[in-house]
C-alpha cells in the first residue's frame, strides 16, 4: 500500500506482458521517447543532452515486444527540446542498432518557425529525407512549422509534397499532426477548415499514391479519421495517431481498419502487442479486455494541453524501470502537475502496465517525497 495525496492506494498490477513476435494483422509503430542525460545541461533552449545507452535500450524493448519504432517524432520531443543535431545522432544510432522495423521523421526543424521562401522549406525537407534514407529507415514526412508559416495556400503544399514524393526512393508515411499537438501547425494543408484541408491532403495522396505507404492522422477525431480512411486510394494505409480512440480504430469495421503509429504505444507497447496478437487469432474479447483499460490512461496523458503528453510518457517509463530517473530534455519534467502524475501512476496500475509493481511503488514514494 502507498499513501497518495488523496489517500491510501493498493497497487494491483501483476507484472505486465511478456515479449513476443510482431502481430500479423496490423502494423504497429510506437513513437519512442528519448532519455535525457540526468547530469547534462537540459535547460530549456539548450542543445539536448541525451543518455544514448538508455535511449537505445528502450528501442530494443519495443522491438522485443514486436512493435516497429517510429523514430525522431514529436514523442521524442522533436521541436520541444530535441534539436536537429541530436535528432541526427538519434536517427543514426537507430539505423545502426535496429533489431526490427523502423521509420524516421523528416521535417524542417533546422529552420526556425518563421516565414521562409517555400523553396527553402523544400530544400530543408530534402536534406532531412536524404539523411533518413541514408540510414536505411523509412521516411515519415512530418508536418512542418516552417511550411505552415510560409505557404500561401494549398498550391504550396502540392508543390512541396509533390516534389518530395517524386524524389522518394521508397514509399513514405505522411503525417498530419493537428494543432492540439502543435499550435504552430494550425491551418495545415492550406486551410483552417478541416474539410477543405482534407480534400487537399487527399489530392496530394492520390496524385502520388505509388510513393505513399500510408498516412498518420493525429487529429483526435475518430469519425474524421474513418471518413478519410475510406477515401484513401487502394494500397495506402491509414495509421491511426488518435490516442483517444485507438482500440476501435485498429479493430475497424466492415469497411476496413487503421494500422497504428502512436505516442501512447511508447507507454503501453507490451499490452498493445499482446492485444493485437489476440486479434490475429480472431479473439476480439481478449483484444478489448487488454486495450480498453489503457484508454483512460491515454486520455489522461494526452489531456489539454496535449503537447505536454511527453511528460506523462517519460514518467511512466521511469515507473516501469526503463530509465533510472525522471528528467527530460528541455526540462519538460516540470510540464505537468504532481496530481496529474499521481493519476498517471494510478491509471497505469489499473491497466496492468507496471511490470515491477514494487519498483513502481518505491519510485512513486520517492517522487512524492521530493514533490510534496
Amino acid at each position: 500500500m502507498i499513501e497518495l495525496p488523496d489517500g491510501p492506494y493498493t497497487v494491483t498490477s501483476s507484472g505486465g506482458y511478456p515479449p513476443g513476435e510482431p502481430p500479423r494483422s496490423r502494423v504497429l509503430f510506437a513513437a519512442a521517447h528519448v532519455v535525457a542525460d540526468p547530469l547534462g545541461d537540459n535547460t530549456p533552449g539548450r542543445p539536448a543532452a541525451v543518455d544514448w545507452p538508455a535511449t537505445m535500450a528502450f528501442r530494443q524493448h519495443l522491438w522485443r515486444h514486436g512493435l516497429a519504432v517510429a523514430e525522431a517524432m514529436d514523442t521524442a520531443q522533436r521541436g520541444m527540446g530535441l534539436d536537429w543535431q541530436a535528432t541526427q545522432e538519434l536517427i543514426r544510432r537507430t539505423g545502426t542498432e535496429a533489431a526490427g522495423p523502423f521509420a524516421c521523421g523528416a521535417g524542417t526543424d533546422q529552420l526556425d518557425g518563421v516565414s521562409h521562401k517555400v523553396s527553402d522549406v523544400l530544400a530543408a525537407y530534402e536534406r532531412q529525407v536524404g539523411f533518413v534514407e541514408d540510414t536505411g529507415g523509412q521516411v515519415i514526412l512530418m508536418a512542418s512549422r516552417a511550411l505552415a508559416a510560409s505557404a500561401a495556400g494549398p498550391d504550396d503544399y502540392h508543390r512541396v509534397y509533390g516534389s518530395l514524393l517524386a524524389q522518394a526512393t521508397k514509399p513514405v508515411i505522411l503525417h498530419w499532426l493537428g494543432p492540439m499537438f502543435d499550435p504552430a501547425l494550425a491551418g495545415y494543408w492550406g486551410s483552417p477548415d478541416l474539410d477543405t484541408a482534407t480534400d487537399t491532403f487527399l489530392e496530394i495522396i492520390k496524385d502520388n499514391s505509388s510513393s505513399v505507404d500510408g498516412v498518420k492522422i493525429s487529429l483526435l477525431d475518430a469519425d474524421r479519421e474513418v471518413a478519410l480512411r475510406r477515401r484513401l486510394p487502394a494500397g495506402v494505409r491509414c495509421y491511426t495517431g488518435d490516442d483517444f480512440n485507438y482500440p476501435s480504430l485498429i479493430l475497424g469495421d466492415s469497411d476496413g481498419y487503421s494500422d497504428a503509429l502512436l505516442g501512447i504505444f511508447d507507454a503501453i507497447a507490451p499490452a498493445a502487442a499482446a492485444a493485437v496478437r489476440a486479434l490475429d487469432s480472431g479473439d476480439t474479447a481478449t483484444y478489448n479486455s487488454i486495450l480498453t483499460p489503457t484508454v483512460a490512461l491515454s486520455r489522461h496523458i494526452f489531456s489539454t494541453p496535449t503537447y505536454y503528453y511527453k511528460t506523462g510518457i517519460v514518467f511512466l517509463a521511469w515507473l516501469a524501470g526503463h530509465q533510472s530517473h525522471f528528467k527530460m530534455v528541455g526540462g519538460l519534467e516540470n510540464a505537468r502537475t504532481v496530481p496529474h502524475l499521481v493519476e498517471v501512476f494510478r491509471l497505469a496500475d489499473k491497466a496492468g502496465l507496471l511490470p515491477d509493481p514494487d519498483l513502481a511503488e518505491h519510485r512513486m514514494r520517492a517522487f512524492l517525497a521530493v514533490s510534496t
